[in-house]
């Protein structure tokens, strides 16, 4: 079957605190960016990505050089306001390549630690579901709601609560369907399953690994960085275990 994926790289990132979007801040002496789209590109498989930027984006003819080295076809669109448009966007970028039953994997941007091995287990169960899937983790910690005085209201059961990751893998035409039925209806996603559930699918939750981690607020940088040198040394210890879950 034939894979595809979607890059939305067109947000400010303004959590991060900082003057440039945070695919593009400092991580190991490279951006963000360039840590995903290497680890992305390790997919076997993969037939290109799509790499969503940003109207005037100032940052990325710095790092397209080093880029264009990937093992793959690196394809560049332009990206909308929010991240549907943006994803809508890579989608419609890949109609002369793509026919409606391939897949297409989205991943964040901003997540340059997800695992080799765990996109290829959300490759091989979505793979063999018609609506697709995410990879995922289960909720860990213990989940209050608050009020708007930030009292607790009440314990969540988390018994079938997950935290939702990226890649997320879908049929190429019914994620471009369900992301204009949402546009349509005006409805709030925040995720392209989200979408998907809205159009009457139900993705398969694939479990993925805590140190997929995404890059958001300041302190995210170092985390990510002791997960890749945590990785390495993985790697150092034991070939190719780097890539293995941590689950």
């Amino acid at each position: 079957m034939a894979i595809w994926a979607i890059v939305p790289a067109a947000g400010s990132g303004r959590r991060m605190q900082s003057t440039a979007p945070k695919q593009y801040l400092d991580l190991d002496g490279e951006p963000v960016l360039l840590h995903t789209l290497r680890r992305l590109a390790e997919l076997d498989g993969l037939q290109g990505i799509v790499l969503v930027l940003r109207e005037n984006d100032q940052w990325w003819s710095s790092m397209a050089a080093e880029a264009t080295g990937l093992p793959i076809p690196l394809m560049i669109c332009e990206g909308g306001e929010e991240r549907f448009q943006s994803v809508s966007n890579g989608l419609a970028a890949l109609e002369d390549r793509a026919t409606d039953e391939d897949w297409v994997l989205v991943h964040d941007a901003a997540r340059p630690c997800v695992r080799v091995t765990d996109m290829l287990r959300l490759v091989d169960v979505a793979g063999s579901h018609a609506s697709g899937g995410i990879l995922a983790t289960p909720v860990r910690d213990t989940l209050k709601r608050g009020d708007a005085s930030h009292g607790i209201l009440h314990t969540v059961d988390r018994s079938d609560l997950w935290s939702a990751q990226t890649p997320q893998m879908f049929r190429h035409g019914r994620l471009r369907e369900a992301l204009r039925l949402a546009c349509q209806g005006d409805r709030a996603v925040t995720d392209e399953a989200s979408a998907m559930e809205l159009a009457g699918h139900a993705p398969l939750l694939v479990m993925g690994s805590a140190d997929n981690i995404k890059v958001t607020w300041p302190g995210d940088l170092l985390l990510a960085r002791l997960v890749l040198q945590a990785q390495r040394q993985e790697s150092e210890s034991t070939p190719g275990r780097v890539y293995a879950s941590t689950e």
